[in-house]
């Protein structure tokens, strides 16, 4: 046989290979599903917990509740729902919010499995479980989702609040709680809290300005800058590696971020910093709500 006709059979062998290659190639693109891009009002897994919210939820704590508190309960019930047909389904509040017979108002026609709800105790309460009780029938719910121990300053505050601790993990395993944590306002006390197996959940103050974030002083209401923000960063990144459930504050700086270009940086650097499974921000208005979604869903279509 000559060599012009074995080079021949080689080139149609080659080429047959090839063209089998691109087509497979072809198909395996053509059946490939569309890179889904992430949104505001997703369901997203909080952590290791087993829970779901959306990534985007609705605060009542502005200016210690206030904010939600003048709107009444008529405007204020329209925000909820209003934010709820748009796919927000985590709705935050505390008992120093003075906010949760308003919440319960709100939710009534809404179905509680939808619903993540998360509020906080503080204070000096001798008799926790009961108080817990006492939250559910203000909410109207039978079980809290979250409870978060508020506004933790002491780098030993797990020792402060133990009775706090221990009432939570009963109530956890009696199933009128499906998680618990805590809300930090200081470093040491967050520092604390990224290593306690205990934290199933932290809300944590993040924002790129360095406004309203945790600090070295064991104080709730130290000023804060950008020099706060690596050793901040640097803790939560600890409490993602645990798998504990992050939830961002303090987006739009406590309110003070009146600039479109500071919410959009803030939101921006929550959204991407791949480090929190959801945000809650305080609004009073339904167009604060669209601009929260719109800005978000901008910052996470980045991300694919």
């Amino acid at each position: 046989m000559s060599e012009r006709v074995i080079t021949r059979r080689r080139f149609l062998h080659s080429s047959a290979t090839l063209a089998g290659s691109l087509l497979l190639s072809a198909t395996v693109l053509e059946a490939a599903p569309p890179k889904r891009i992430p949104t505001a009002v997703d369901q997203v897994k909080l952590g290791k917990t087993g829970l779901k919210l959306s990534r985007l939820g609705i605060g009542t704590g502005s200016i210690g509740g206030s904010i939600q508190r003048a709107l009444g309960q008529e405007e204020f019930t329209k925000l909820i729902r209003y934010g709820y047909d748009q796919g927000i389904t985590y709705i935050d509040t505390a008992e120093a919010y003075r906010t949760h017979e308003m919440v319960r108002e709100a939710i009534k026609p809404l179905p509680r499995e939808k619903l993540f709800i998360q509020t906080k105790m503080s204070g000096r309460v001798e008799k926790p479980l009961e108080t817990i009780d006492r939250y559910r029938k203000e909410l109207g719910v039978d079980y809290i989702d979250s409870l978060l121990t508020h506004c933790a300053v002491a780098e030993n505050w797990d020792q402060e609040r133990k009775r706090f601790l221990d009432a939570f993990e009963e109530a956890k395993q009696k199933g009128i709680i499906r998680a618990h944590g805590v809300s930090c306002h200081s470093l040491p006390a967050l520092t604390k809290a990224a290593q306690m197996k205990w934290c199933d959940v932290h809300l944590v103050r993040i924002n790129p300005q360095g406004v309203c974030i945790d600090t070295p002083a064991k104080k709730w209401n130290t000023k804060s800058d950008k020099s706060h923000i690596a050793p901040v960063m640097e803790q939560i990144g600890i409490m993602k590696k645990n798998k504990h459930g992050i939830i961002g504050m303090k987006l739009i700086g406590n309110g003070n971020f009146k600039n479109l270009a500071d919410r959009k940086k803030s939101i921006e650097f929550a959204m991407q910093c791949g480090l929190l499974d959801a945000a809650v921000i305080g609004f009073k208005n339904t167009a604060e709500i669209d601009e929260a979604i719109k800005l978000m869903n901008a910052a996470l279509k980045e991300t694919v």
